[in-house]
């Protein structure tokens, strides 16, 4: 048995690929759940953000005398760009696996099984 077996999706994708499915046909599945797995805690965080907990940027501006509604604003952007930032690297690091697990020619690599 291969060490790509190990990896659940990947007896899947070998099959799609053995139909003869491209690269992205087989692999497309695998990565919308990377990259939903990936968004998960920042979008968790985001659910909760000024209902259970208070952020640190935007309580220091209320302490401080700003305007509350001018705090929260701050605080949904700076929240915004974390979540932007977070979705760049999650599908940077997803399209970076993406091209270094298969070739041009539709095929797995064997750089698992180096590491493995």
């Amino acid at each position: 048995m291969s060490h790509f077996a190990r990896i659940p999706a990947v007896p899947q994708i070998e099959a799609l690929l053995t139909l003869g499915a491209t690269r992205w046909e087989a692999a497309h599945q695998t990565i919308k759940e990377a990259l939903r797995t990936g968004m998960i805690p920042t979008i968790n965080s985001m659910m909760v953000m000024g209902l259970v907990s208070l952020p640190g940027m935007m309580t220091g501006q209320i302490l401080a005398g700003a305007s509350p509604n001018d705090a929260i604003r701050y605080q949904i952007v700076i929240i915004f760009a974390q979540a932007s930032g977070t979705a760049i690297a999650t599908i940077g690091v997803v399209i970076l696996a993406f091209l270094a697990l298969f070739n041009r020619n539709h095929q797995f690599t064997h750089l698992l099984s180096k590491l493995g």
